[in-house]
């Protein structure tokens, strides 16, 4: 008996294998009934069933092995797709979904195979099948994973946002107990609180920005009439007040007017001043060099310090990225190894470019913003 017609007849059986097996996965399975163990089940294995009764040429068969088999452009999900999510969603872990798929191959080729006894089966469906469960259980793991990254975006989105308002008022809190001047051993705990809540401020914008990211939903910007003057002057006063042991200079040229997000850029510029202070010689200046043109405003800040290596620039704009820990000054604890990651995102939201050069003069990160998106 061929294989696809084996699986048709003997539906039933298979299906009772796959539902022991599912039951046994624990703890997710622990109150699951017939049916949520089945979870499409028998549209995985019909769909398998009519992979094999579907000529395939060589060149089909190569494209299936690399991933790359023919989908409907209109199609729905598959049922391995849909079988994943519903998994996901009822506390199954990656590997447990595996292990359905392997406990499935496992059982359809043993019953057939004990079914075409004495005859030997064909060999050509054991491969066409072998593939069919690889391209079912590629889908799945696929699905899987985008499902348990989504639900642990929307989790830590959540999160920060709901940390905002008791963080709020812990900083407000501090403000006025270091304004009633009752004592400088009050006053020096109040500043603490206040500069500890700022830093914890600036872990949960970044978490917030980065989840925004990774939901699709890109950073919000709203662009109105800008001097970077102005906004630049307003946050590396902010800096400086934070680290007054350390000198930053600032230097415009031209007309550096135009029309975007004052407050998102000046989160960008404080993200690269910010990374040249806890990277940088301690004992040079950071520079920022404004320049202006008809068409564009390019700002560049620089610090120097130890080159950044050539593999880590490559991916210097990755999300999660840090220096290595020797180069590390105490300003970078606490960090998320975020800020240039949502630097490079609020560049891209102006429809601007940011870069990054270095070598063992001067480590420079160039953005340009045209003057109207």
């Amino acid at each position: 008996m061929r294989l696809s017609d084996f699986i048709v007849q003997e539906m039933e059986p298979i299906l009772a294998q796959w539902e022991a097996f599912a039951a046994t996965l624990l703890p997710a399975a622990g109150n699951m009934g017939t049916l949520a163990l089945r979870d499409h089940a028998q549209q995985i294995l019909e769909a398998v069933a009519r992979d094999l009764q579907t000529s395939q040429s060589r060149e089909a068969q190569h494209e299936k092995s690399l991933g790359r088999a023919p989908r409907l452009t209109d199609a729905p999900e598959t049922a391995a797709q849909s079988h994943a999510v519903l998994r996901a969603r009822g506390g199954f872990n990656i590997n447990q979904l595996a292990a359905e798929y392997r406990a499935l191959r496992a059982s359809v080729l043993r019953l057939w195979m004990d079914e075409c006894q004495p005859d030997a089966p064909h060999l050509d469906d054991i491969i066409r099948f072998n593939e069919a469960i690889d391209q079912a259980l590629a889908e799945s793991l696929g699905f899987f994973s985008t499902q348990v990254e989504q639900a642990r975006n929307l989790l830590l989105g959540m999160l920060g946002h709901d940390m905002r308002s008791p963080l709020q008022t812990i900083q407000v809190t501090a403000s006025y107990l270091s304004a009633l001047n009752a004592g400088q051993r009050v006053s020096e705990a109040a500043a603490r609180l206040v500069r500890s809540g700022a830093r914890m401020q600036a872990l949960l914008d970044d978490l917030c920005d980065f989840n925004r990211t990774r939901l699709g939903l890109g950073i919000n910007v709203i662009p109105a009439p800008v001097d970077l003057t102005n906004v630049f002057t307003d946050e590396l006063d902010q800096l400086r007040a934070v680290h007054p042991d350390r000198q930053i200079e600032l230097e415009v040229h031209g007309d550096v007017q135009g029309v975007w997000d004052g407050p998102r850029l000046q989160q960008l510029l404080g993200n690269l001043v910010l990374n040249a202070l806890r990277y940088g010689a301690r004992d040079a200046p950071v520079r920022v060099v404004v320049t202006g043109d008809e068409a564009e405003v390019r700002f560049e800040v620089c610090n120097s310090g130890p080159a950044i290596e050539g593999l880590l620039l490559e991916r210097i704009f990755d999300p999660l990225q840090r220096g290595p820990e020797r180069k590390i000054n105490e300003d970078a604890q606490g960090s998320l190894g975020l800020g240039l990651y949502i630097a490079s995102e609020i560049a891209k939201a102006h429809h601007g470019a940011i870069e990054a050069r270095s070598d063992k003069e001067e480590t420079a990160f160039a953005v340009r913003l045209p003057r109207r998106a």
